[in-house]
């Protein structure tokens, strides 16, 4: 017959172990059988195997077994621990659900029926866009010089945003360079650059769509030596109907300006919804 310990063995963290050390007093008699109401109060046992051995080998002398202990054996057997959930993936601004239908005025970008292919390969139209204000410029990514600068007066912009309407603007970036910008091209921008899924988009389309998108915008580009392009440096933001509501122009603006516009935008879009 194992023997039974009084107070938990150094080191052992058997859950039994530990909650049946709190039931009650033990019986201290080492070598007999237990009576039922001796048993009820609780017995500590150094293991959970000598635990199981007293069960089975007691089971006939006990006609009301203790559910106590039963409960804080499968308890121990079964586990207790619990698997943390897993973080959910942010929707990216292509993929959302419940946009409402918007009739659009003929300056409205989303008028164009061009497809489009994002960075995780995609096709969409901007129409999917519709119902957020959008920050776009038009860029690509083997620019060596303002494109960057461009990304980055853009991020200004986010991190200067109240945080009470950050989560409800939108960035798009559009490839003026579709033959070499592939999907996996803008993937790996969009990394190096730190771009959330959440609220940046980034798209290649046709050399005919975006040509077209650029004329849209006031943005003028054409080839240059070394396979980079002479462009226009322009950012632009769109209302939730896609129509150009504000443009800060060249480099390393301060961000008042397009701040304002977007506060604006979400403010009276809460208004309309009431």
């Amino acid at each position: 017959m194992p023997h039974i310990q009084h107070q938990t063995p150094p080191r052992c963290l058997n859950p039994t172990c530990l909650l049946l050390s709190r039931i009650g007093s033990p019986w201290r008699t080492a070598g007999r059988v237990p009576s039922i109401s001796e048993r009820n109060q609780g017995v500590l046992f150094a293991n959970l195997e000598q635990a199981k051995w007293r069960t089975r080998h007691h089971a006939a002398n006990v006609k009301t077994p203790s559910l106590l202990l039963a409960a804080l054996l499968a308890f121990a057997t079964t586990g207790s621990a619990v698997v943390p959930a897993k973080p959910s993936t942010p929707t990216p601004p292509t993929c959302r659900s419940g946009l409402p239908v918007l009739k659009y005025s003929e300056t409205s970008l989303y008028t164009q029926d061009s497809a489009w292919t994002t960075d995780d390969g995609r096709e969409v139209k901007l129409e999917v866009l519709r119902g957020y204000p959008q920050v776009i410029a038009m860029f690509f990514t083997n620019c060596q010089h303002s494109c960057p600068l461009i990304v980055a007066d853009m991020s200004r912009i986010e991190k200067a945003l109240p945080r009470s309407i950050r989560g409800r603007v939108d960035f798009l970036l559009v490839s003026i360079d579709p033959a070499r910008d592939t999907a996996e091209a803008l993937k790996a921008f969009r990394e190096k650059h730190h771009l959330s899924n959440e609220h940046w988009t980034l798209l290649r389309g046709s050399p005919q769509a975006v040509k077209q998108l650029a004329e849209k915008v006031g943005f003028q580009y054409y080839p240059g030596s070394e396979r980079q392009f002479g462009h226009t440096l322009v950012i632009s933001i769109l209302n939730q109907n896609g129509e150009i509501v504000f443009q800060q122009a060249g480099v390393d603006a301060l961000p008042d300006g397009a701040v304002d516009t977007l506060t604006k935008l979400i403010k009276n879009s809460a208004k309309e919804k009431r």
